[in-house]
């Protein structure tokens, strides 16, 4: 079994950490919040003091962080946490960051004889929980292989996306699509209950028809259609609007560097920032379905 310091117990990061302590993993914690350390040490983590404490002896470092300035101010520069982390070690960074974030990580970690893989997660909290989330990785195929059993541990979908920054590259493009994919099924759903269709018959016509994607199959954002979804419980809980804000201004950046044209990804990021200028950033994304309804 693998000493892992695990860096970053936020809604992903202590149920994924939770996960690699079922299977037997040795672990580590540290997080700016006192009560999710506790939380696990109260199930068998070693609760560490700081950063720094948490990768000594260690020989994985995970961390799970907000935005790229959290991971670069971690990790880089003199003090980073890289400074401290053994030579041979192996860095897995699972928040989702800009590309050329990563990149600049993995030349970092290089340059210390560290392994590093950039891999961002998708399936949610949801996912996170019940350890199915996909892991989409950047980086060293053989650093691959010697993570595989951690990235099993917690997920259930493992894709190698290429070199250095590729899993992040492979990430804003899954999250700018489900953004597109969300706020076309709320206008859509809008729309039909405006003109009289029940929400639920709607929603169901629509996923069996040609207009079926997973929002509708997993994350309808009409409230009382699935139960279970955060638009049945007041968009709390999920995958705050915020974070898809953050995704969408990452692809937006990744676009402008390859020149790529990407006109839905750029309008729903204005959506979701005037979902956070209206005071809903820490919502579930699927609050979008408001614009259409207020």
């Amino acid at each position: 079994m693998s000493k892992i310091a695990f860096i970053g117990l936020g809604h992903m990061g202590l149920p994924m950490a939770r996960n690699l302590l079922k299977a037997g993993h040795e672990l580590k914690v540290y997080d700016l919040v006192q009560e999710a350390i506790d939380e696990l040490a109260a199930e068998g983590a070693k609760a560490a003091r700081d950063a720094r404490d948490a990768v000594a002896g260690m020989q994985v470092v995970i961390t799970m962080l907000p935005a790229s300035k959290h991971v670069e101010g971690l990790l880089l520069g003199e003090g980073g946490l890289l400074e401290s982390i053994t030579t041979g070690s192996l860095v897995l960074e699972c928040s989702t960051i800009a590309p050329d974030s990563a990149r600049k990580v993995h030349a970092a970690a290089k340059a210390r004889g560290i392994e590093m893989l950039d891999a961002p997660v998708s399936g949610g909290t949801a996912g996170a929980a019940a350890g199915t989330l996909t892991f989409m990785v950047g980086g060293d195929a053989a650093a691959l292989e010697k993570a595989r059993p951690l990235f099993a541990a917690m997920g259930k979908n493992i894709f190698h996306a290429g070199p250095d920054g590729a899993g992040q590259v492979a990430k804003v493009c899954n999250n700018q699509l489900l953004a597109v994919q969300m706020i076309g099924t709320a206008e859509s759903m809008a729309l039909g209950v405006a003109n009289g269709l029940d929400p639920t018959t709607l929603a169901e016509i629509m996923r069996q028809s040609s207009g079926g994607n997973w929002v509708l199959e997993r994350y309808n954002p009409w409230p009382g259609v699935m139960l279970n979804a955060p638009a049945s419980k007041d968009y709390d809980g999920g995958f705050m609007a915020e974070l898809m804000a953050k995704d969408l201004g990452l692809a937006q950046e990744t676009a402008q560097h390859s020149l790529s044209s990407t006109p839905m990804g750029a309008l729903a990021l204005q959506l979701y920032r005037l979902l956070l200028k209206q005071g809903k950033g820490k919502k579930d994304f699927s609050v979008v379905q408001k614009l259409f309804t207020e």
